[in-house]
């Protein structure tokens, strides 16, 4: 058997690739080992560096170059224990001839799964055939099994079961006539999302078309995010703490510390409560309807993380912000609907989210999370598995639990942050949850959804789940409805999922048909996933 080569995609920031070295390693002897026990051998097609202390492929250039040495239609693993940048190695995987598989370890600690799940939506959209593996140790039958099945076929073919398409779903004659005329005002009214920089961090799958979009009403103003930081220096000091002022006033706590490098301090959450005037100063100067801010580039060396600006935005009660006269206020009693990380297929739900709920007369705010991880446990006298939803802090504290109230501001980590900034650490409130992604595939728009339950659990697993992925981020205990752990990563196709709450059950069902039939009358793709009935 020709050997199977192994590539993995790193981040592009150095302090990430070297603190995630060692966790990499061990998943690929890991790896290695269960592809050896089965007959085949591994190739590493790239060196560690030891200049720089790590052996991820970290630019698009040298991804390029590590290509050119793989054997075009070579059997090829694509690694991950980390959070990667997709772009790293886009092109080589769309000339590549021979299998692919992307391959995660089951970790929270080390999001490997968020990594592969953005390689897996961006080979989805760009028409890429792969194949996709998850394991904790590689040593369980699901894997091995997996790993056998490509290894003599070079695909792996997983259950998807739990997907039915909208014409055998059954939708509701009144949902789906309300859902139709909400699609028709909405595509007539037309809108605008603010893209300030597009292509966060690689997220090739994130960037919708100009023609997918447009069909939708829906169109970009592209900003830039120096444009942005020009705002925030007219911002005044006064007005800045205004809004910081309020949200003390309404009980989010702060933790501070003395040091900028490794604490949050006052300063900085100043300079985010001018970004977030700013955002929503521009937002109103563009005639935007929705906006999204890459950060990751550009912006994270010049001011503290995004993430307290963006849960705002998204909140209805929120600071007021007034114009730059100061005499009227801008978007009163509305939310800025923001897209974390500038995923422009979040945008475009979370637009249709927020004004579908405020026509149904549900709380609008919706956020995305990233698929970080998750594990069975004993909830209620019986096992299930119970996934985390996390982010870096772009969740609206209606989200929370007790609100601002519930909110928590810590500093970022300085491994992605250098510049600190607070986040809106909480937990999310329990309740239904219908949660949505659109997508990319074949050149069409997309759109998978389901009901999901977030559910309250004991404080000690609440902070052994923070504790075993990042601390600092606001979180969400899902529990999906009618899907397996492995029918989820089998389908999902994006590291990023997006979810808005409903009262009870039956309401959630119902907005959930309803914005189905809107999304296909706008010319998506609809599916639903698991238990809808």
């Amino acid at each position: 058997m020709q050997p199977i080569y192994l590539i993995a995609s790193g981040d592009l920031r150095l302090s990430a690739n070297r603190n995630c070295e060692a966790a990499q390693s061990q998943m690929e002897q890991q790896l290695a080992r269960a592809v050896e026990s089965l007959g085949g051998t591994v190739r590493r097609a790239h060196p560690f560096d030891p200049a720089k202390q790590h052996g991820f492929i970290d630019s698009q250039h040298y991804g390029m170059e590590v290509f050119r040495q793989i054997p075009p239609r070579a059997p090829l693993i694509v690694a991950e224990a980390v959070w990667q940048y997709s772009h790293h190695i886009l092109a080589g995987l769309l000339t590549h001839r021979g299998p692919i598989l992307t391959v995660a370890n089951w970790s929270g600690t080390w999001p490997g799964l968020v990594g592969m799940l953005n390689i897996n939506g961006c080979l989805t959209k760009a028409g890429v055939p792969y194949s996709t593996l998850w394991s904790e140790e590689f040593t369980d039958d699901f894997a091995r099994r997996g790993l056998t099945q490509w290894m003599k076929s070079g695909r792996i073919t997983h259950d998807t079961s739990h997907v039915t398409p909208y014409a055998a779903a059954g939708v509701p004659a009144a949902a789906a006539s309300a859902g139709r005329e909400f699609a028709r005002s909405f595509r007539a009214r037309k809108a605008i999302m603010g893209i300030f920089d597009e292509g966060c961090m690689g997220m090739y799958n994130a960037i919708l078309p100009d023609e997918l979009l447009h069909p939708t009403g829906v169109f970009k103003e592209r900003l830039s995010q120096s444009t942005l930081y020009a705002r925030m220096l007219t911002v005044k000091e006064n007005e800045a703490r205004a809004v910081y002022d309020w949200l003390r006033e309404r009980g989010m706590t702060f933790r501070f510390g003395k040091h900028e490098d490794t604490d949050l301090t006052e300063s900085q959450v100043v300079q985010q409560c001018r970004m977030y005037i700013a955002a929503v100063r521009l937002a109103h100067e563009f005639g935007c309807d929705a906006i999204g801010i890459q950060y990751q580039q550009g912006l994270k060396d010049l001011s503290p993380a995004s993430d307290l600006a963006e849960g705002l935005l998204h909140h209805v009660a929120r600071p007021p912000v007034a114009d730059d006269a100061g005499g009227r206020e801008l978007f009163p009693g509305e939310a800025v609907p923001h897209v974390n990380e500038v995923d422009e297929c979040a945008g475009l739900d979370a637009l249709v989210t927020y004004r579908l709920w405020r026509s149904l007369g549900l709380p609008p705010e919706n956020t995305l999370h990233d698929i970080r991880w998750g594990r069975t446990i004993a909830l209620d006298g019986k096992e299930k598995f119970v996934w985390v939803f996390e982010i870096s802090g772009a969740v609206p504290p209606a989200h929370l639990e007790g609100g601002y109230r519930g909110a928590v501001g810590e500093r970022q980590p300085p491994m992605y942050f250098r510049l600190g900034g607070s986040s809106i650490k909480g937990v999310s409130k329990p309740g239904h949850v219908v949660w949505s992604r659109v997508f990319v595939q074949g050149g069409s728009l997309h759109y998978d959804t389901g009901l999901a339950e977030a559910v309250a659990l004991p404080h000690g697993e609440t902070e052994e789940r923070w504790r075993l992925t990042t601390p600092q981020w606001p979180i969400m205990h899902a529990v999906m409805e009618g899907i397996t752990r492995d029918q989820m990563m089998a389908r999902h196709k994006a590291n990023h999922i997006q979810v808005v709450y409903a009262p009870d059950r039956a309401t959630a069902r119902r907005a959930m048909f309803t914005k189905g039939a809107v999304m296909k009358e706008l010319g998506l793709k609809v599916s639903f996933c698991g238990k809808v009935r």
